[in-house]
């Protein structure tokens, strides 16, 4: 069984948490593949230029400068850091993007409306949606068969010459979905929190129901929205299991299970 692992940002942006993350990583047994965020240092980076960042729902609206610093911060220093940690632990890793060898194809956004009855509509920008179709099963399969370890950032393309910013929790989820591997989905938290000021309030199993639930309460907001929507979409579509925790408990993958 392969296994498809998600690497929040904010664990990036973190030396000691990466250089752990990292090493507990290489230890892993079996086949696997990693997939990086870099949203916290990319937000930096846009401050430091003049760039607000904006997001909607967690999902960042990528203008065409924003596209050129994402691309810098994902496809460049995030992605060949996290290669050069795992090689220097023996991980014959191999760090990629959406166009390299075509691994990862996407659609671009199109405006959708804005959810607040005024009929405007949010436009994201270069932003791509990817689904299991999107990924090139044959070439990740041969390079598995390999021995090599794929490390993905989230930049893709449409395979007419533009890159598109995508979601890294969606592009492990359509990597997962794919091939049937499970889904490790790693970040600074213990899970999926009921207090997000607790710690130790880490709701152990979640389902739809209780997730629409929790959602309108307002416990489960921002950057966790996109990472629940497209983990129980994972489950929907082939991926084997889903479990949101802490990048410090990859080693007993103890957080939260979701379950349909």
């Amino acid at each position: 069984m392969t296994t498809v692992v998600k690497i929040g940002g904010n664990v990036v942006d973190n030396p000691a948490a990466l250089e752990k993350f990292c090493s507990d990583f290489a230890a892993m047994p079996g086949e696997k593949i990693l997939v990086h965020g870099g949203g916290a240092l990319a937000s930096r980076l846009q401050k430091a230029l003049g760039i607000e960042p904006r997001m909607i729902d967690g999902r960042r609206v990528t203008d065409a400068q924003t596209l050129k610093v994402v691309t810098m911060v994902y496809a460049g220093w995030c992605n060949k850091t996290i290669v050069s940690l795992l090689q220097a632990r023996g991980c014959n890793a191999i760090g990629l993007s959406g166009p390299d060898a075509s691994m990862i194809t996407a659609t671009r956004r199109p405006p959708v409306p804005a959810g607040d009855g005024s009929g405007a509509l949010l436009d994201f920008g270069n932003v791509g949606d990817v689904g299991p179709e999107s990924v090139n099963v044959i070439g990740l399969r041969a390079m598995l068969e390999a021995g090599l370890v794929p490390v993905f950032c989230a930049i893709t393309h449409d395979g007419s010459g533009n890159l598109l910013n995508t979601n890294a929790d969606s592009v492990a989820c359509a990597i997962s979905c794919a091939i049937n591997a499970k889904l490790l989905y790693c970040f600074e938290k213990n899970g999926v929190l009921y207090d997000k000021f607790d710690e130790d309030s880490v709701i152990p199993e979640l389902d739809p129901r209780s997730y629409a639930g929790l959602r309108a309460e307002g416990r489960i907001a921002d950057g966790m929205i996109p990472k629940l929507d497209n983990a129980f979409k994972a489950l929907s579509n082939g991926t084997l299991s889903v479990t949101i925790m802490n990048a410090c408990n990859l080693p007993d993958e103890s957080g939260t299970k979701l379950l349909l």
